[in-house]
């Protein structure tokens, strides 16, 4: 009867943190139907005129387009941004967990007290080192940071230490086959679900990526949509006339959230084997 009623106990527990993580996802849904009036005048979580049809439209035409080149940068800079991060973490996941090295273990210390910093607290300085380069205001200056993921090495590291046979790496050196070619092809492969998952977390973290671009982009053809979507903004509440409206920035933000969504989607189990393989011997 206790079990019974703990299960219960659950699912009311589960229900409830379902509907609180869906609930602003319902909002923005409802309010992208409307037209400017009716985001403040209606009622907030539900339909009144259906005007998503005419956002979408206005959302397309602002400020010629514009916010088509944002969608494509964030895309460009998600895309980029995760590849590279993935192979990164990779490299560095199996050389931590299969080779030995001098200061392997202060590295790898290294690597989780850098789990640690809030991204944020980086951004000034790598902001001050991208203006020593040049390279601020450029696409490099939002990819290059990027393509660091200490959390990615980490779950690499783990995934390969579990789940990659040192017996299968040693007979593919008795068999004459270099570092290089027992990393690309019998380590590579066994980390299939685990590099999924780093690539769908470096991915979804570049397209959120705010804090990062506003400070290194001043050029809004680079923006992203994070950005653009801010710069919007903050013009409507200027109420600056001929800038975008509060239903239109709705409609953008609804529309920047469905590659995720479809991200997820696709690739969901890859990313519950990368969570949980790794973790079974």
């Amino acid at each position: 009867m206790n079990l019974k009623k703990g299960s219960v106990a659950a699912h009311v527990v589960m229900g409830l943190m379902a509907i609180y993580f869906l609930l602003p996802f319902w909002w923005l849904l409802v309010a992208a139907t409307k037209n400017n009036e009716g985001l403040f005048q209606s009622a907030s979580l539900w339909f009144s005129d259906f005007h998503l049809i005419d956002n979408l439209k206005v959302l397309f035409e602002q400020d010629n387009g514009v916010y088509v080149t944002w969608l494509r940068n964030s895309a460009f800079y998600a895309v980029v941004s995760g590849i590279g991060s993935t192979v990164i973490s990779a490299l560095a996941g199996y050389a931590f967990a299969k080779l030995r090295f001098p200061g392997r273990n202060a590295l790898f210390a290294l690597l989780l007290g850098l789990i640690m910093v809030p991204a944020t607290a980086l951004v000034l300085p790598t902001y001050l080192l991208m203006s020593q380069a040049n390279m601020v205001d450029t696409i490099w200056a939002v990819i290059l940071p990027s393509l660091l993921n200490p959390f990615g090495v980490y779950l690499l590291r783990v995934y390969v230490a579990d789940s990659v046979p040192e017996e299968m790496l040693e007979a593919a050196r008795i068999d004459g086959a270099g570092e290089v070619r027992v990393f690309t092809s019998v380590a590579l492969p066994a980390m299939k679900p685990a590099l999924v998952t780093v690539l769908l977390f470096s991915m979804v973290a570049s397209w959120n990526n705010f804090f990062l671009p506003l400070v290194m982009l001043s050029d809004d053809q680079l923006y992203p949509l994070t950005v653009g979507l801010r710069a919007w903004y903050m013009s409507a509440i200027m109420g600056n006339s001929g800038g975008a409206t509060f239903n239109v920035i709705v409609t953008g933000a609804l529309i920047a959230i469905v590659p995720l969504i479809a991200a997820f989607l696709m690739l969901q189990r890859y990313w519950r084997g990368g969570l949980t393989l790794g973790s079974v011997k």
